[in-house]
Order: structure tokens, then C-alpha cells, then sequence
């Protein structure tokens, strides 16, 4: 079991930054990626960015690349989001997920934080 804990989220203004942090914590061993997934109210839930657990891989949707920067502190078994230039469109509530060595999709969820973007 991975327990994750969102954090960061809050409301600001068009063109503004946050930084979303994601505690890890229990079975960290068995990681092989973490992510970062939003929801809007009436859609689906849509990817944001990955990062390997060691941290030498990253992907991120065409939506927030260029814009998001997903990092990962392995001593503190911790994952960033670093959201720059927020768009409207990017107010969501925000999940931290885990993937595990062998699984071929994310099975550890956060509870989220919510992140508001007004124009």
C-alpha cells in the first residue's frame, strides 16, 4: 500500500503560479511513477504529467507542457507540480497517483486538492 497526500492547491488569478506537493508514504519501494491528474466539474478525469521514481523521466499532456514542471524530492519521497502562466481552463481538483513495478495503471489516488483559476 502508498499512501499519497495532496497539498498547495488554492484559488488565483489568471497568468498567476502554484506549486502542488504530494506526499508519499508506505510501500515507496515498490513505485515505478507518480503522476499528476486533474478533474473538472462534468469531465473526465485527464493526465497532467509523470515523473519516474528515480526522477530521470518526464511526460507531460500538451495541455500544461510548457507551462507545468513536475519534479520529485527522493529523500523526502516527495512530488512537485509547478504550475506556471494558469490558464481558467486549468481549474480542476488535482490527484496525486502512483504506479507500482509491474502494474500497467495508477492504483494509489490522493484525496486532491482543488485548484481554481479565475479570469
Amino acid at each position: 500500500q502508498v499512501q499519497l497526500v495532496e497539498s498547495g492547491g488554492g484559488l488565483v488569478q489568471a497568468g498567476e503560479s502554484l506549486r502542488l506537493s504530494c506526499a508519499a508514504s508506505g510501500r515507496t519501494s515498490s513505485v515505478d511513477r507518480m503522476g499528476w491528474f486533474r478533474q473538472a466539474p462534468g469531465k473526465e478525469r485527464e493526465f497532467v504529467a509523470t515523473i519516474s521514481w528515480s526522477g530521470t523521466s518526464t511526460y507531460y499532456a500538451d495541455s500544461t507542457k510548457g507551462r507545468f514542471t513536475i519534479s520529485r524530492d527522493t529523500a523526502k519521497n516527495m512530488v512537485y507540480l509547478q504550475m506556471n502562466s494558469l490558464k481558467p481552463e486549468d481549474t480542476a481538483l488535482y490527484y496525486c497517483a502512483v504506479k507500482v513495478l509491474g502494474a500497467i495503471r495508477y492504483d494509489y489516488w490522493g484525496q486532491g486538492t482543488q485548484v481554481t483559476v479565475s479570469s
